[in-house]
């Protein structure tokens, strides 16, 4: 058996491997990659050449996080060895598994297989661990012990991880091009509510009840109103959750406090604009969400079903997120309601950050963000277990929970895509601040220019004088006042160029 052990390590080393064989798969995997680079290379020249800045720094983003990845990648197999070689008690193993092992009539040498490989995964995927993994394998055994992680486990490890990287950003840019069709019919009410501003003749004065806005947002008010609001908000979300009443008011209620000289003010492009550099954002992966990853890992532990239980979470985030942004439409038509019976001219209402949570628009982005990755998340795990695994694996479950994970998996993608997105794109645009999209790319890289330029001299001033009026000082005292005056310009020009985010 011993001989027979080496024959086989020997014909499964690299340097008993036909020229051919090595040679033909080497040329398959470089072929696949310079491909795939292609493609990337000519998407992000495609992208410029279309003055698609956002969208190209989004690629550039994916092109991050798929370095990212081959680093990971690198470091596993890098280190497999001292991972393999890291010995551990046996007993430490027998908690929190996923799966529930199998009786160990084998003895320990079928226990410390088990420990290597869920059951059957070895008969199911016809391949041998190689003679290092059981090298280490045998290593530990002679200790008493068994190895911390197998090199089969390592290898699932690699492919679970490229394949929920890949899935995120198949999700999200799913969900950017869906929604941003959505957003794209809007088009039409920018087109016919600035052809119609064309024509306006003496404004006239008008009750509240005259304006569609008002009939379908205000609910009233007293506390029954409030419940009644945020019922009504809820449900809005499932249909017609922005309507063109809505889109007309909200469009001139920020063309009116952020820039009141240009009427004609596209709105739409804007808002495109904007999300368009969100999605760069959207698109990588946070540290905080390879924690959640590794937190469910944890507590992926054979019983608890925890796959099953934390699929709710994306939905009810996503629920409160849709209800969250209809209420601020509301709260913008209860605001003038409560101030006013009758308006001369169009409704206008007034953005403000303090219909969002904490004051900060931006937490939506950051939710959204989790939402699509976390639903990216489910359908990589699904597919992962089934195509390694198998439909009857442990780690499946039952159909009784695999049915609802699906069925919420593409709930969230539907209405993510078709409702919140949209809602977020322009439900957002009624904070305090306005974002620096809203001026082209040229008078961007200008008014940044430009600021720059004053943050250097008000800089060189500021250290000079600062220089002057410390020569009495010790020299460590330098650096911390050129800070905090670098500090200090920073946010002044930040007012000087505008009130923006």
């Amino acid at each position: 058996m011993a001989g027979g052990g080496e024959a086989e390590a020997e014909a499964a080393a690299l340097e008993f491997t036909p020229t051919w064989i090595v040679a033909a798969v080497c040329s398959v995997i470089v072929l696949l990659s310079l491909v795939a680079e292609r493609f990337l290379h000519r998407l992000g020249k495609t992208l410029k050449k279309k003055n698609q800045k956002p969208l190209y720094e989004a690629l550039l983003k994916v092109k991050e996080e798929l370095m990212l990845l081959g680093f990971i990648s690198l470091l596993l197999t890098v280190f497999q060895g001292k991972i393999q070689q890291t010995c551990i008690p046996a007993g430490w193993t027998d908690h929190m598994l996923p799966c529930q092992r199998l009786d160990d009539k084998a003895g320990e040498v079928g226990a410390t297989k088990e420990h290597f490989v869920a059951p059957g995964i070895l008969g199911r995927i016809g391949r041998r661990l190689l003679s290092e993994g059981g090298a280490a394998a045998e290593h530990c055994q002679k200790k008493g012990k068994v190895p911390l992680l197998s090199l089969e486990a390592i290898h699932q490890l690699h492919i679970f991880i490229f394949v929920l990287a890949i899935t995120h950003v198949i999700f999200s840019v799913t969900t950017m091009l869906l929604g941003g069709a959505k957003i794209h019919q809007w088009k039409l009410w920018e087109d016919r509510i600035q052809k119609d501003d064309a024509g306006n003749g003496p404004k006239k004065l008008r009750h509240l009840e005259q304006f569609e806005f008002i009939r379908k947002r205000f609910k009233g008010i007293g506390k029954d109103s409030i419940i009644l609001s945020w019922l009504h908000s809820f449900g809005k979300q499932f249909y017609g959750s922005v309507s063109k009443s809505d889109y007309a008011t909200m469009r001139l209620g920020f063309i009116t406090t952020h820039c009141p000289a240009n009427p004609k003010f596209d709105f739409h492009r804007y808002m495109v604009r904007v999300l368009e550099a969100d999605f760069k954002k959207v698109v990588g992966i946070s540290w905080y969400l390879w924690a959640f990853v590794v937190i469910f890992l944890l507590l992926n532990v054979n019983g608890w079903h925890t796959y099953f239980w934390i699929a709710f979470l994306p939905l009810l985030l996503l629920l409160a997120i849709g209800t969250k942004l209809e209420h601020v439409i509301a709260q913008l038509a209860h605001d003038v309601a409560e101030k006013h019976s009758a308006v001369v001219g169009d409704l206008v209402v007034k953005p403000s950050d303090d219909h969002f949570w904490f004051g900060r628009p931006r937490i939506v982005l950051y939710l959204i963000h989790f939402i699509l990755f976390q639903n990216a998340f489910e359908i990589a795990f699904f597919f992962w277990i089934l195509t390694t695994y198998g439909f009857n694996s442990c780690i499946m479950g039952q159909v009784r929970f695999i049915v609802p994970r699906l069925v919420i998996g593409v709930t969230i993608q539907l209405l993510c895509s078709y409702s919140t997105l949209p809602l977020y794109a322009i439900v957002t645009q009624m904070g305090s601040c306005y974002k620096k999209e809203i001026f082209n790319e040229h008078v961007q890289q200008g008014v940044l220019g430009w600021a720059q330029k004053v943050k250097m001299r008000k800089g060189l001033k500021g250290a000079a004088s600062a220089n002057e009026g410390s020569k009495n000082d010790t020299d460590s005292a330098g650096p911390s006042v050129k800070i905090e005056m670098a500090t200090t310009t920073a946010e002044e020009d930040s007012e000087a160029v505008g009130n923006t985010e």
